[in-house]
């Protein structure tokens, strides 16, 4: 089986190729990153020693605009994974027609053994060594995991250090005081919710969908607020710890007061499941919003879903997509399931770069039009080429990045 993340993106690639009438040239520029920067920072910890952290960023493709795509502070992040990482920011800005490119970044240690005046100063050593290839109009990052608004905030203030003057549009996520834009923390679950909504299939769908959501961080519980508030049913909610399900309904809200109270989801009335049953539970939509690599050829012939919505990145290998395929079962990719996210991030940088602040409902609005738009043209590719929604989003955004790199450059 192949779980690796860079090789299921080039497999997807080489799917796409044939329809795309590259160049050897054109098909070498979307297997493999114009840049990849990797130094090492050194960080002084709280006990006055000095320790050396191995720190990169990949700057997968530029072709449609500046590099876009978060940092992580991970001891695991390997750089298959980041490359695979950056190249599917290049395809998702591409899908929902922003002008961004893709790209992704990390420094691999464990911010849980660390204090948080360390962490500041792993931040602010990051921005140090790539500060020449960051900026509005080059790169520009974003949290990812185990990083947030805050860091954000830091790394910005030591990038204006480094260059002179005020320079908001650098980075993105950050608070609000600092540039920072409203609603993107609900942006990755609200886009996915649009999305979902304009592809449902309503002729196989009841009235009140099912859901089951693997994974309860900020994205899943989100999007299980959203839905629950449109009518949807949730059925199934996991975390790391393992799951609970309930044929009845689970109140998401509920459900998370309960754990930030315990550490523990439970619902009243439901039963404690792990998360392998989740995936493979009474549902008619699954939404995946945890790790990758989840379905695979193992589970993907049990899975009673006829929806699938990943609001994760990559969790669906080329061979579980094989069988969802022949089982009729609706993937929603995640280049357009989860772009909400990406998408907020361009609005906030358009918003630094426009020197003005956004409100809620021009967030919404702009949100909920390109999400359904892309949506839109996502079916449309499908049908025009009788292909899945997940070779169609390819096609549609490797086509747009192809046209980029034709383009004569100004």
């Amino acid at each position: 089986m192949n779980t690796n993340p860079f090789a299921s993106y080039l497999t997807r690639v080489d799917s796409a190729a044939p329809l795309l009438n590259l160049s050897e040239t054109e098909l070498a520029r979307l297997k493999s990153p114009d840049h990849i920067l990797m130094q090492d920072i050194e960080v002084e910890r709280d006990t006055g020693e000095t320790t050396r952290l191995h720190a990169y960023r990949v700057q997968f493709n530029n072709a449609r605009g500046p590099y876009k795509g978060g940092i992580r502070f991970h001891p695991g992040a390997d750089l298959d994974e980041v490359k695979a990482l950056a190249a599917a920011m290049a395809v998702k800005c591409a899908v929902v027609n922003i002008p961004m490119g893709g790209g992704k970044g990390g420094v691999q240690f464990d911010p849980k053994q660390y204090s948080p005046a360390e962490i500041d100063r792993v931040a602010r050593a990051f921005v140090r060594a790539f500060a020449e290839h960051l900026g509005p109009e080059s790169d520009v990052p974003a949290p990812d995991v185990y990083t947030n608004a805050h860091i954000m905030d830091t790394m910005l203030d030591e990038y204006e250090k480094i260059v002179g003057q005020s320079s908001p549009a650098m980075i993105t996520g950050k608070t609000l005081d600092r540039g920072g834009i409203v609603g993107r923390d609900t942006a990755t679950a609200q886009g996915g919710a649009f999305v979902l909504q304009e592809l449902i299939p309503p002729r196989n769908t009841p009235e009140q969908p099912r859901v089951a959501i693997q994974g309860f961080g900020n994205a899943g519980a989100t999007m299980a607020r959203i839905l629950a508030d449109n009518g949807f049913k949730i059925v199934a909610i996991s975390d790391s710890k393992g799951g609970i399900y309930s044929a009845n309904g689970i109140d998401p809200i509920a459900v998370l007061e309960h754990k930030e109270r315990t550490g523990v989801l439970n619902a009243k009335g439901a039963t404690t499941i792990t998360n392998t049953e989740l995936l493979e539970c009474e549902c008619d939509i699954l939404i995946p919003a945890a790790l990758d690599n989840q379905l695979t050829e193992e589970n993907a012939a049990h899975l009673k879903a006829h929806t699938i919505l990943e609001l994760a990145n990559g969790p669906t290998t080329p061979e579980a997509d094989a069988i969802f395929s022949s089982r009729a079962i609706m993937v929603i990719p995640d280049v357009l399931a989860n772009a909400g996210g990406v998408t907020v991030s361009y609005f906030e940088w358009l918003q630094n770069k426009e020197g003005r602040t956004w409100d809620t409902s021009e967030v919404q609005t702009r949100l909920a039009e390109i999400m359904r738009t892309s949506a839109q043209a996502v079916r449309a590719m499908a049908d025009e080429k009788k292909v899945t929604l997940r070779e169609a989003a390819f096609l549609l955004g490797l086509r747009r990045i192809v046209d980029a790199l034709r383009a004569p450059r100004l």
